[in-house]
């Protein structure tokens, strides 16, 4: 008998394992995707706020300089001038006329004729480039000559007519050589029949 309380709790072990209930498996929590979402929108929402709250002055950091009373205020005796280097103006279509009539597929050269009105003088590096609208095939092409100051040039592109009948609009305009554009856009307006 020296064992018993040895067996006493030997005994209430496995009776207590035996009533224990069986394992039962996890189940996955569903996942709401629009939640997450809103949730890191709402974040991003808080945190440009106070990125915002954090660079806009108060009223008690405005800053207002204030002048002795012997400054003289200055006095501007010259107008400034604008001085617009690369420029162009839109003379005349120098060949096909807007709303011609073209047939199908048709290859045809547009030219523009334009005035240099700026102050440099256009390098061969200066080119005609698509903008907007029916591209028509064609291709950015270099002006291929200087031009004066308030002198006047053609520029011409190679094009091709849709295949499809309808009005087709295509505009350009001229870029300087640094990649910058300037003057007027210019069209090309064709008729298919």
């Amino acid at each position: 008998m020296k064992n018993t309380p040895l067996l006493f709790l030997l005994f209430f072990s496995l009776l207590l394992a035996a009533c224990a209930p069986a394992p039962v498996s996890p189940t996955a929590t569903p996942v709401d995707i629009n939640a997450i979402q809103t949730a890191a929108v709402q974040t991003v929402i808080a945190e440009v706020t106070q990125t915002a709250a954090a660079f806009t002055p108060t009223p008690s950091q405005t800053f207002t300089p204030t002048l002795p009373s012997d400054t003289p205020t200055p006095a501007f005796t010259t107008t400034p001038t604008v001085n617009i280097c690369d420029n162009a103006k839109w003379v005349a279509d120098a060949s096909v006329p807007d709303n011609t009539v073209m047939t199908p597929g048709q290859t045809f050269e547009k030219a523009w004729k334009f005035k240099n009105i700026g102050s440099c003088t256009w390098t061969g590096a200066y080119t005609i480039r698509y903008s907007y609208g029916d591209r028509m095939s064609g291709l950015d092409t270099y002006t291929s000559q200087e031009v004066l100051p308030n002198q006047e040039t053609e520029i011409s592109i190679k094009l091709t007519a849709p295949t499809q009948p309808g009005t087709y609009r295509g505009y350009w305009i001229l870029y300087n050589n640094n990649g910058y554009s300037f003057g007027e856009y210019v069209s090309v307006i064709i008729v298919v029949q």
